[in-house]
């Protein structure tokens, strides 16, 4: 992990030292070694594993947990301007009791420059309030009273902007499901809300919150138009990474600067350049688990998975997702509230299992998924998902169980328009060939259907074209016997 090895050869040797003595404290023998061998040689991550005698596994995890102390004891060091703020404006009044006005006045004109330069908005309103009132007999109560309803007004403002970037990955889950155009148009309502109501305001933190927004919106709703949307969206991300840079003790950028290496990795990879995408995606990967706990309000967590699958696909990697994910999800836990994300997590799962040949566990994922919630309301979702059940009973050669859910899937297909279920028809068509008796040129026929399925028609949520018919599969499909068996 390129960025982890960085920031153990930066610590000064005071904070490299302190790190080191906690984790033999701890029984961390293994971070221990892993933290002195980063910082002190330059071996590969190969070598590595083999002198603490672990697998790749082992190592991702221990990794992980290392960069995890790294950067709590790091977060402890950090002197955070916004709690001294914070303990300097709940003084306020103490100060106005027990001070000369004059004093009381340049201690709370100090307080209010801070505050500005850390946009902290409710703290400007409460030193604003306190320093009308103490300008009461004064020509400047008037200006004070101004700055006073400005900054409340801002206020409000960036508890909108807070409120609205919720709302809009919230629809976007929504959106992902459905692929409606109704949906569609809320989401480009509100990112263009979200616009008005950050242009009122010179203000980087509306700025920020913007660019959440905006940038998703632009590679993932709206195709990207610079000449329309104003700022090409590198230009958006290069003034956001400044802005942390310069309130780099800003505790809620500080913890914002994974959602901004996702959106780089995801604005790389939508004009395909592979190579600069690759820079994010180690650090984007491993903390996927906290994006998709801790940061659906500033983001969609979720499509990272998908992502993640077209790139194994791309390089070949894909049968190494499912060790890969002991590792990424231990502590995870989902959210069946959040239903887009967590149909999009099983999915991953599922489609994990599939490439790694564990067509029951894969089948498990899915049916658990469609007995716990009801996605009556995602209907396309629902096809798509049963149709990914159909193929792990069809691998596991149950005629039983999978003419039953080909029944169900044609039932609700024949429901809805024909340019929408074009790929699952043609999908289906190839699982009946696998498991019909008929063995002669069962090859040729499937390779045939396969070579016509089209994308058209597929809404953003389609696990089905993570399916390839190449080789490996055909061999599997068509070396399927139908076996009846009882289910009780």
């Amino acid at each position: 992990m390129a960025k982890l090895k960085n920031i153990i050869k930066q610590l000064s040797n005071h904070d490299y030292e302190a790190i080191h003595h906690s984790l033999l404290e701890s029984n961390a023998e293994k971070s221990a070694y892993l933290l002195k061998s980063m910082r002190e040689k330059s071996h590969s991550d190969t070598k590595i594993m083999e002198e603490l005698g672990v697998n790749t596994n082992a190592y991702y995890t221990l990794r992980s947990r290392l960069y995890q102390k790294i950067e709590e004891y790091l977060l402890t060091q950090m002197e955070s301007p916004r709690t001294d703020l914070l303990k300097r404006v709940s003084n306020i009044s103490e100060t106005i009791f027990t001070r000369k006005p004059a004093i009381t006045i340049a201690t709370l004109k100090r307080l209010e420059k801070e505050l500005i330069d850390y946009d902290l908005s409710n703290e400007l309103t409460v030193v604003y309030k306190h320093l009308k009132k103490l300008h009461i007999n004064s020509p400047d109560f008037f200006s004070y009273s101004q700055s006073y309803n400005k900054h409340v007004a801002y206020m409000l403002a960036v508890d909108k902007a807070e409120d609205m970037l919720s709302e809009y990955f919230k629809k976007f889950g929504v959106f992902c499901l459905t692929g409606d155009e109704i949906d569609k148009l809320g989401l480009t309502l509100l990112n263009r809300e979200m616009i008005n109501v950050c242009n009122m305001y010179n203000s980087h933190r509306l700025y920020v919150y913007q660019a959440c927004m905006n940038v998703f919106h632009r590679l993932f709703v709206e195709e990207d138009r610079p000449e329309d949307d104003g700022e090409p969206i590198e230009d958006i991300l290069d003034r956001v990474e400044k802005y942390f840079k310069e309130f780099d003790l800003d505790t809620i950028y500080h913890h914002l600067e994974i959602v901004f290496e996702y959106l780089r990795l995801e604005y790389y990879n939508h004009y395909k350049v592979y190579k600069k995408a690759e820079k994010y995606y180690e650090e984007v990967n491993e903390s996927i688990a906290l994006l998709l706990s801790n940061y659906s309000l500033y983001t969609y967590p979720a499509q990272f998975l998908m992502t993640k699958v077209e790139r194994c696909l791309r390089n070949g990697s894909e049968a190494s997702l499912y060790v890969e994910n002991d590792a990424l999800f231990e502590d995870f836990e989902y959210d069946r509230e959040n239903v887009p994300q967590y149909v999009n997590y099983v999915l991953y799962r599922t489609l994990s299992c599939y490439y790694a040949n564990h067509f029951d566990e894969a089948a498990k994922w899915l049916n658990n998924l469609l007995n716990e919630l009801s996605l009556k309301r995602y209907q396309l979702a629902t096809i798509e998902i049963k149709s990914i059940l159909a193929l792990q009973y069809c691998l596991m050669q149950d005629v039983e169980l999978f003419s039953q859910l080909v029944n169900s899937i044609q039932r609700q297909v024949r429901m809805l328009t024909k340019e929408d279920c074009s790929h699952i028809t043609s999908f289906l068509k190839i699982l009946k060939i696998a498991m019909s008796d008929v063995k002669r040129d069962k090859i040729v026929k499937i390779k045939a259907i396969a070579s016509r399925i089209s994308d058209s028609g597929r809404k953003s949520f389609s696990p089905t074209k993570y399916i390839v018919f190449d080789d490996r599969l055909i061999n599997l499909l068509s070396e399927v016997e139908a076996v009846e068996r009882k289910h009780h």
